[in-house]
């Protein structure tokens, strides 16, 4: 499963990065305005920090509004992935932009006649939100295996990002059922190394070499 980091935090995504572990990050125009930084000028430094996929979102809710803003977007790298919305303006969007050979996530996925809606359109990606499917009283899990079901039966190529992770539990899940992305705020890709046994393991092998009075090199 790849792992992509959900932010706009340039600082966090540079620092995360070198680890070897992002596959890619999304966006959008919430974490854009937590950012307080240019939109585009963000994107850019994105594209050049890592080399996998950089959905950027448009805001347009018109199909020729989308063509043109996705326009912008592309011209700023290689790497940008339109992200659009799961409405059938998107999804026309999404048609026309992966014929042209873009990248295309389409986002707010809630149900998965949705999911299979994208999947018809083309979309690369297609981004069911499971904590904010668990925020109204619906399993959020429930609805990755429903997809991950639905798409293997007509094998689409369209790769199950799984959005709106709010802890290690939701990626742990999300791997068990098969989904091939999960997109998680830096916090929640920290929390994947914690563990108080690794913690405490690693002070006691220091500290019994500390013992040995040793070096190595």
């Amino acid at each position: 499963m790849q792992f992509f980091l959900d932010t706009a935090d340039v600082g966090e995504i540079a620092e995360l990065a070198p680890l070897g572990l992002v596959d890619g990050v999304t966006t959008n125009p919430t974490l854009v305005r937590r950012s307080g930084r240019d939109f585009l000028a963000v994107v850019r430094e994105i594209c050049g920090l890592v080399a996998g996929p950089v959905s950027a979102e448009v805001v347009a809710t018109d199909y020729d509004g989308m063509r043109r803003e996705a326009d912008v977007l592309r011209a700023i790298a290689p790497n940008v992935c339109i992200k659009l919305p799961l409405t059938p303006d998107g999804l026309r969007a999404c048609r026309a932009l992966t014929a042209d050979g873009a990248m295309v996530n389409v986002t707010l996925c809630f149900t998965a006649p949705q999911a299979l809606l994208a999947a018809k359109a083309g979309a690369t990606f297609v981004s069911p939100f499971v904590g904010r499917h668990d925020d109204v009283g619906f399993e959020g899990m429930a609805l990755i295996e429903d997809i991950r079901r639905v798409f293997a039966n007509y094998r689409f190529p369209t790769r199950i990002l799984v959005a709106s992770v709010r802890h290690p539990v939701h990626v742990l899940q999300a791997a068990r059922i098969g989904a091939d992305v999960a997109t998680m705020p830096p916090a929640v890709l920290r929390q994947l190394f914690r563990h108080p046994l690794t913690d405490r393991g690693l002070e006691q092998f220091l500290a019994d070499w500390a013992q040995t009075g040793q070096r190595i090199g």
